[in-house]
């Protein structure tokens, strides 16, 4: 079974032609616009809102307002959409309720949705690729370390990986470790260290010198 498509530019030949089902969304997106059914502007605007504004920099500030606050993260693992509408007011579609785990130096949480995927738009904006791939929402479940250290992510032996399946009703979102060296960092700082992959999973946050 081949590896999941990563996000990222390495190991990628960006002359490759796009996927048949690229090719095919094109294609259609195309003929709706032609016939008026679709407006291009509002579809981009649509695209953008869930890829940047409403996308990974939500979450980002979720976890940079848990990694300051021990409070909030309570509260967030205990009900997390509860706790991200009363302190950020973002609620809503695929965000109704949002179960946060967090990523210790006992317990590494990966996220999947095996049956389709199901994911937290609300505060990671739109899927990946990979993520609604069959070879990484079959091999997530039955060998969850190899598809980490896929992702570069190698965890000791001794390290529990929890596998988290979200639904239609509930869907996951990982509290990283905060990286060494941020003690009295701003929360605008410390989201920047914050990436999509790692509120997924299968990635740790970035560190500061990276």
């Amino acid at each position: 079974m081949s590896a999941p498509e990563h996000d990222n530019d390495h190991g990628h030949d960006h002359t490759d032609p796009p996927s048949d089902i690229a090719l095919r969304v094109k294609a259609l997106e195309s003929l709706l616009v032609e016939k008026g059914l679709v407006d291009r502007a509002a579809l981009d605007l649509l695209i953008d809102t869930y890829e940047t504004r409403v996308g990974p920099r939500r979450g980002a500030a979720v976890v940079a307002r848990a990694w300051r606050d021990e409070k909030f993260k309570e509260w967030l693992k205990h009900d997390g959409s509860a706790a991200i509408e009363a302190a950020f007011g973002w609620h809503g579609r695929q965000g109704e309720q949002i179960v946060a785990v967090e990523n210790t130096d006992a317990v590494h949480n990966l996220v999947v949705c095996t049956l389709c995927s199901c994911y937290p738009w609300t505060v990671l904006g739109l899927p990946p690729v990979w993520y609604k791939s069959a070879p990484y929402r079959s091999r997530a479940v039955s060998d969850p370390r190899s598809i980490l250290a896929e992702f570069g992510t190698t965890l000791p032996e001794e390290v529990e990986i929890r596998v988290w399946d979200s639904t239609s009703e509930m869907r996951y979102l990982v509290i990283p470790r905060r990286p060494d060296g941020t003690g009295g960092w701003t929360e605008a700082d410390l989201a920047g260290l914050v990436t999509r992959n790692s509120m997924i999973g299968v990635e740790p946050a970035r560190t500061p010198a990276g």
